[in-house]
């Protein structure tokens, strides 16, 4: 069987041995708009203790160091191709 001229125009399945596309700007701008939403999410968590709990500012810091490493390795995951579930 020979291919078609409709064949050569299509580009080749997906394999194992074929790479993932490059992220693109859209990708780009998602990841960085979802590192300030956690960061700002976990800021937000952390007021909220620091004013049930009376430790100012200890919880704040602390939700922020949080939020800003639950971002990065969302960003990590999302941007290297490791997107599990």
């Amino acid at each position: 069987m020979t291919p078609t001229s409709g064949d050569q125009d299509r580009p080749p399945p997906p394999g194992p041995n074929r790479r993932a596309a490059a992220p693109s700007g859209a990708q780009f701008a998602g990841a960085g708009l979802q590192f300030a939403v956690a960061i700002v999410a976990f800021m937000f968590l952390g007021i909220w203790l620091d004013r049930t709990l009376g430790t100012s500012p200890w919880f704040v810091l602390v939700c922020v160091f949080l939020g800003a490493g639950a971002g990065f390795y969302s960003i990590y995951r999302k941007l290297s191709g490791g997107k599990r579930g």
